[in-house]
């Protein structure tokens, strides 16, 4: 069984946990999406799986398919999620599933690069700043010869072979975005983590060669590691496959297995009320975590956040705005941001690490609603740029 055994000691429940004290550091840097728990919980052993000694021991999942190491189960939960929520096509696809969007990233970086040309620079790797600070990070980290961090895509200008990442919406800013460069030597990863109806309205199903999803962000549980990809190209499908083959030879089948059952499960309460209904349930609480922010940020002479229009969410057939899972914030007067808040023991990252100023900061609003509201209490006691910042 996935879970605690029988006779071990009950986990301690975050929610009961004693308020946060005035001098605890609120860590808001990453994307930990636990203020999901409370849901999740409340369905008890609906979403359990067990699984015996004897289950699951071979490499092999399906070996006439391409992921070889793919669970029918989940390739089929996947294929029903983007049917049910209706933001991305997945019929007529390849589903490569991967330990983390990551990996899948890496993989195919792989993918549209390999076989490498015989004495040629590596090919560029771009994106739309304010792009994702680890892009750079996971694209170097190999010092792979067939491809090469580049940087801004609106700044990029080199003749020849390209990649252009597409983050939609974007992380940091939640912004909807399309490809920039747009040349015919160009090749697109359309990475789509928070393309789903908590974060954003959902205007179409999204249809591109290289499509990235991951259950950290659609569901929430990030500690299950697995992500997946829908490639249109079969060879493209193929190489990707092979990548993560060398790398980790296969992906988890419990996390594959557990996956498959609580997205099965997601997918059964979408027929149902708003409050089984998790894509509802995540949306209206986003919506609330930004309402309580915004009148946190409109009190303050400091600090300013993006305005995001109202589109029309076939899913739940309204007009809706976006509710991303990171509030980027500005502070009005020229100083570091991420400096600010850590002098008032909140902990964000940069915007010099998402290749624009200073003067931004991402801040997670994915955490327990415990540190949501502490940093609250405390953006709302910054007055000043230059508040709780020691100078020499």
């Amino acid at each position: 069984m996935i879970g605690p055994a029988k006779n071990s000691v009950p986990a301690t429940n975050p929610t009961k946990k004693l308020l946060l004290s005035p001098d605890s550091i609120i860590n808001l840097d990453h994307g930990d999406p636990t203020m999901f728990e409370p849901y999740w919980r409340k369905l008890g052993e609906k979403c359990t799986v067990e699984i015996s000694g004897s289950d699951l021991m071979s490499y092999c999942s399906d070996i006439g398919n391409i992921c070889w190491f793919l669970e029918p189960q989940l390739s089929d939960a996947i294929k029903r999620l983007h049917r049910t929520v209706g933001n991305a096509v997945s019929e007529d696809r390849y589903v490569v599933v991967g330990t983390g969007s990551t990996q899948l990233y890496q993989a195919a970086l792989f993918a549209l690069t390999s076989p490498g040309r015989a004495e040629a620079d590596p090919i560029s790797v771009v994106c739309a700043a304010p792009y994702y600070s680890s892009y750079q990070e996971e694209t170097d980290f190999l010092r792979s010869g067939l491809y090469k961090w580049a940087g801004d895509a609106y700044s990029f200008d080199k003749d020849g072979p390209y990649i252009e990442i597409v983050t939609s919406p974007n992380n940091p800013d939640g912004a909807i975005l399309e490809a920039v460069v747009n040349r015919k030597e160009g090749k697109l990863i359309h990475d789509l983590a928070y393309y789903w109806p908590q974060y954003t309205p959902i205007t179409h199903p999204a249809d591109y060669d290289i499509m990235l999803f991951t259950f950290s962000k659609s569901t929430g549980h990030a500690g299950s590691r697995i992500g997946w990809a829908l490639v249109n190209d079969k060879v493209v499908a193929r190489k990707m496959t092979k990548f993560i083959e060398v790398s980790s030879t296969g992906v988890s089948k419990e996390s594959q297995l557990r996956a498959a059952k609580i997205l099965g499960v997601a997918i059964e309460g979408c027929q149902h009320s708003d409050s089984e209904n998790f894509f509802k349930y995540g949306q209206c609480l986003m919506a609330e975590r930004w309402e309580k922010l915004r009148d946190v940020v409109k009190n303050s002479q400091i600090f300013s956040l993006p305005k995001y229009p109202q589109e029309w969410c076939n899913f739940i057939s309204k007009y809706s705005e976006s509710h991303p899972a990171f509030a980027w914030l500005k502070c009005k007067e020229d100083t570091n941001c991420e400096s600010l808040l850590r002098a008032h023991k909140i902990l964000t990252r940069g915007g010099e690490r998402f290749g624009v100023g200073q003067e931004y900061a991402r801040i997670s609003l994915l955490s327990r609603e415990r540190d949501f509201n502490q940093f609250l209490e405390r953006l709302s006691g910054i007055k000043t740029a230059g508040q709780g910042i020691r100078t020499t």
